[in-house]
């Protein structure tokens, strides 16, 4: 059973930048989509940026555009997201996600595969 494996979270404060990981324990060339959502407390899963595999297609939530960068390593079967300029109100658990049933994706629910979250904290 694949799974994500998920790193790099922690505190920052506001200006400062985070890089997180998702690593695949298998072969990730079938998953289609792999990406990141986040949740903040008494909000809903929102995504943030999502890359296609094979492809290198990338999409991101407006809140995000000009500030994260998500990047794929294939040989290592690892996404990464390079979070720049954080705002406070970046502060959220960050999951990532991947095995797109296809659809929109930015909906959490076209998504099979999830790695356990790992929290950023941005302060002032």
């Amino acid at each position: 059973q694949v799974q994500l494996v998920e790193s790099g979270g922690g505190s920052v404060q506001a200006g400062g930048s985070l890089r997180l990981s998702c690593a695949a324990t298998a072969n990730t060339y079938s998953t289609k989509v792999m990406g990141w959502f986040r949740q903040a407390p008494g909000k809903e899963r929102e995504g943030v940026a999502f890359v296609v595999i094979p492809g290198g297609t990338t999409y991101y939530a407006d809140s995000v555009k000009g500030r994260f960068t998500i990047s794929q390593d294939n040989a290592k079967n690892t996404v990464y997201l390079q979070m720049d300029s954080l705002k406070i109100e970046d502060t959220a658990v960050y999951y990532c996600a991947a095995n797109h049933l296809g659809g929109r994706v930015f909906d959490p629910s076209r998504y099979k595969l999830w790695g356990q979250g790992t929290q950023v904290t941005v302060s002032s």
